[in-house]
């Protein structure tokens, strides 16, 4: 049975003013990412209020490890949803469905065996992780149950978002997520203060997370039962599998998403280690900024999910202008978010800074390295959108190299070497200062690889 997209699907590929189109697909995704934002806050926020730095420590210690399971999503979602997108341009939709079957097992199968591993070695990783006597007990409270227990849903729920995007429908794909974000807010202290003894706080908060991410896949798999049987995403083992291009170009896009992801993890990490040996001061203050300029950023990430569907679409189906159109009034409204967040930064980053501490040194110092970090924010979204627009057009090899170099080339030894020329505030410029060479490295590489009108029109 051939699978088509839905007249409303169509109008936003095809027909739909570009400015309509990535209004309905950026805005909801937008949304979905600042409630993503809100509520991996609210767990740590919510153990806060119990004054006991061990709680803390224990679910801080897991955050590196559901990032990976998060990286594991991209995988699947973004590898999976781009191309998928390609094939509807390519008008080969029997082809997509088989992607998108693909995808969900292949996201299935992966979050299953970390999930299983986890729930084999947690001991050691735990340790490894910095686990001590007081807060091994929290980690593994938090690990098992958002991890073990929730690393399937978490995983599926994530990858189901993201392909139902790439088929036009954006506000579905982030309703889910945000469903899932809210119901975690609200679940935490429920399950932490009324249904949980005291001294199982953690334990309620992992409960809650688990819970929400499962109400949220509970969700998707209603939306598709909604779509019918003759959707693009399909999760049916009849359709077999796709062709060996098709699964080389999941991975292809897939795993440079998973590595960027990841690395992008891994300088927070290593900002957090450096700075740690200043003061607890200075920890506190970049912990603050890390949290506040997320904003913005996680704002251009939403803008990118929106506009790389339809880049994917109009470049397979060899409609140059409006790939050209797309990308540049996206580009255009990120640029405008970044511009924005900066003045109202310089201007109210005291007050942003008093909305996590009221310590007046720490608001002072985290005030200080805001302005600083604040200024990168135009620079980081022009990074990550070019790899965007690389992953739409199914060149992963050319988005690997961008993020790789990107966190390795630039970014993390920038770290380590502003720090020892300038010490604290040399790790606070360091994100300006690398990304102002990234985004060099990205205008040339876009402009060299960029695909032609005769490229997009024999792309298979």
């Amino acid at each position: 049975m051939q699978a088509k997209l839905s007249a409303s699907q169509e109008d936003v590929f095809r027909n739909l003013p570009v400015s309509s189109a990535l209004g309905k697909m950026i805005l909801p995704a937008v949304a979905s990412q600042l409630i993503v934002l809100i509520y991996n806050m609210a767990d740590t926020f919510f153990v806060g209020q119990t004054n006991n730095p061990y709680m803390v420590a224990g679910t801080s210690l897991i955050l590196p490890v559901f990032n990976i399971s998060l990286c594991l999503a991209g995988l699947a979602g973004i590898g999976g949803g781009s191309l998928i997108s390609r094939l509807l341009g390519q008008e080969r939709e029997d082809e997509a469905r088989q992607v998108s079957a693909f995808s969900l097992y292949l996201a299935a199968f992966i979050s299953a065996a970390f999930a299983l591993g986890m729930g084999i070695y947690m001991e050691p990783l735990l340790k490894l992780l910095g686990a001590g006597e007081n807060t091994y007990t929290y980690a593994r409270q938090y690990a098992f149950c958002v991890i073990v227990v929730g690393g399937i849903p978490t995983v599926l729920s994530n990858v189901l978002s993201n392909l139902i995007r790439s088929i036009g429908r954006s506000r579905e794909a982030s309703a889910g997520i945000i469903l899932g974000g809210l119901l975690n807010i609200a679940l935490d202290p429920l399950f932490m203060f009324v249904l949980m003894p005291k001294g199982y706080e953690v334990l309620g908060a992992g409960i809650a997370t688990c819970l929400s991410n499962c109400v949220a896949l509970l969700f998707f798999a209603v939306v598709l039962f909604r779509m019918g049987k003759g959707s693009v995403i399909s999760f049916s083992p009849s359709l077999g599998l796709p062709s060996r291009s098709s699964i080389l170009a999941i991975f292809g896009v897939g795993i440079p998403s998973a590595v960027a992801t990841f690395l992008f993890d891994m300088d927070y990490v290593i900002i957090d280690k450096l700075m740690v040996s200043y003061s607890d001061l200075a920890m506190a203050a970049v912990g603050i900024v890390l949290k506040v300029e997320r904003f913005p950023l996680n704002v251009g990430i939403g803008i990118c999910q929106g506009m790389m569907p339809l880049v994917a679409y109009s470049y397979s189906a060899g409609n140059w202008k409006r790939m050209s159109d797309t990308v540049r009034l996206a580009r255009g409204i990120g640029l405008a978010v970044a511009a924005v967040s900066i003045i109202l930064y310089e201007i109210f980053a005291l007050d942003f800074s008093r909305l996590f501490i009221s310590d007046a040194d720490t608001v002072t110092l985290a005030a200080q390295f805001l302005r600083i970090r604040v200024l990168a924010t135009p620079l980081m979204f022009l990074s990550f959108f070019t790899v965007y627009l690389f992953q739409a057009f199914g060149k992963g090899r050319i988005s690997l190299f961008l993020g790789v170099t990107r966190w390795l080339v630039f970014n993390i030894p920038m770290l380590f070497l502003l720090n020892s020329l300038f010490g604290m505030f040399g790790l606070v410029w360091s994100q300006a200062t690398a990304d102002s060479l990234t985004v060099i490295l990205s205008f040339y590489v876009y402009i060299k690889f960029r695909p032609s009108p005769c490229s997009a029109c024999l792309e298979s």
